[in-house]
């Protein structure tokens, strides 16, 4: 996979559809509801995850000026996922916390407690849909659902966690956090 680094719109939109990893100069707009609550963030990568051949979502990370890689959670950051398939908001959140166990374990009570937070805050999706996670670092993560706030989850190391299912290193998907993370293949 290479970057592409047209000059156009279209360019970028290709590489986007294609799943390619676009450059900061071809940024997607902060949505409204990032910039109220975060402030600037600069867009990192977007990309498409595709499992089995399957289109499961073009995903697209905002992080503040500067952060390095390794230090993403250092300050805040927006995952945004458009949804092109549908999903159950029982199953977004069981997955989520298969993804977590990758960071470490976690004991059952955690787990249990943090997949409750995520069906409050989770609806059920449809394609098309967009759903957008803040990290607030120190505070948790806050859930918007196509633009209207859903509900955060206050603890650190739950937002910690589960945006590590993209960025962490022991992620599942080491191609699309490469993407996200602006990095060459």
């Amino acid at each position: 996979m290479r970057v592409l680094k047209p000059r156009w719109w279209g360019g970028a939109f290709l590489a986007f559809a294609l799943g390619l990893p676009v450059s900061a100069q071809q940024a997607a707009a902060l949505p409204a509801e990032v910039l109220q609550a975060a402030g600037e963030l600069s867009l990192r990568g977007q990309s498409r995850l595709r499992v089995w051949g399957f289109e499961v979502y073009d995903a697209t990370l905002w992080a503040a000026p500067g952060l390095a890689a390794g230090a993403v959670g250092a300050g805040p950051a927006a995952l945004e996922l458009r949804y092109l398939r549908d999903f159950s908001a029982r199953d977004l959140a069981q997955r989520s916390i298969q993804e977590m166990r990758r960071s470490g374990e976690l004991a059952a009570e955690r787990e249990k407690r943090w997949l409750e937070e995520m069906l409050r805050v989770f609806p059920d999706i449809r394609a098309g849909d967009r759903l957008l996670g803040l990290h607030r670092p120190g505070v948790g993560a806050s859930f918007w659902f196509n633009g209207r706030f859903r509900g955060e989850v206050r603890d650190p190391e739950f937002a910690q966690r589960f945006f590590g299912i993209w960025l962490s290193p022991q992620t599942s998907q080491p191609v699309l956090r490469r993407a996200l993370l602006g990095q060459q293949p």
